[in-house]
């Protein structure tokens, strides 16, 4: 009588998903590329960010906790956008988690109608930022407002890729991404296992498309900053357009 260990099943169907959830973003050209220029988005806005509403990381809230813990501990203020923009990104995860599961409850895709949030977030921050114009204080209303369009448009990013694009790598947390691709170049070059092998081939090939986009959006984004300051906001709406596109492009709903 044949006995199954829990354990050698529950291995192999994690490997199983890996390797099911690694072709769900392998259904088109569309599909392989949108996580790249989704990266671009992510650096480039991060970046102008920074340079432009004074210190502010848009998509990496990680980095915005830290300064905020800094100034608190030593005593200096913080802007109130390093401030709101925790809670902002916060509520702007949960309402676009609600709208993903308003539109799966009507068996719409959601990938599309996030982008398309996405790009009137982009729009409205470019709209905003080029209005503010260069030069504001970070603490002026406009640059706040300005800020938390551009950390809601990232919020929708991150979630749209766990959401919508299953099996994709991040577009705006590189630390998570480099971190994989190593451990798969690890892994590739010290063969033991056909399967993890094949799994670490197809996370990687995924992967560094990512790694390159967000450092490819950072220095476009830099600097277009130094030479055109808030226009340079252009670069990521332009980018959320083409990223619309292949949403469209991807067969299915998704």
């Amino acid at each position: 009588m044949l006995r199954c260990d829990p354990m050698v099943s529950i291995i192999s169907g994690r490997s199983l998903a890996v390797r099911a959830v690694a072709r769900s973003v392998d259904i088109s050209v569309g599909a392989k590329l949108l996580p790249g220029v989704l990266s671009v988005t992510a650096g480039s806005v991060d970046v102008i960010s920074f340079l432009g509403f004074g210190g502010l990381f848009a998509a990496h809230i990680t980095g915005n906790l830290v300064i905020l813990a800094a100034h608190i501990v030593t005593g200096r203020a913080a802007s109130l956008a390093l401030i709101l923009s925790v809670p902002v990104f916060i509520a702007v995860l949960a309402f676009t988690r609600l709208v993903a599961a308003g539109l799966e409850e009507t068996r719409y895709g959601s990938l599309r109608p996030l982008l398309a949030l996405q790009f009137v977030l982009l729009v409205s921050l470019l709209a905003v930022g080029v209005a503010a114009g260069s030069g504001l204080n970070p603490a002026a209303p406009t640059i706040v407002v300005a800020g938390m369009l551009g950390v809601a448009a990232m919020a929708v990013q991150n979630a749209l890729t766990q959401i919508s694009l299953v099996g994709a790598p991040a577009t705006a947390v590189m630390t998570t991404d480099v971190t994989r691709f190593m451990m798969d170049v690890g892994t590739l070059l010290f063969p033991r296992d056909a399967n993890r092998v094949a799994d670490a081939s197809s996370r990687a090939r995924q992967t560094w498309p990512a790694i390159v986009g967000f450092t490819v959006g950072c220095s476009l984004g830099a600097l277009l900053e130094v030479a055109i300051g808030p226009w340079s906001l252009a670069l990521p709406t332009g980018f959320a357009v083409l990223a619309l596109a292949l949403g469209f492009s991807i067969e299915g709903k998704v």
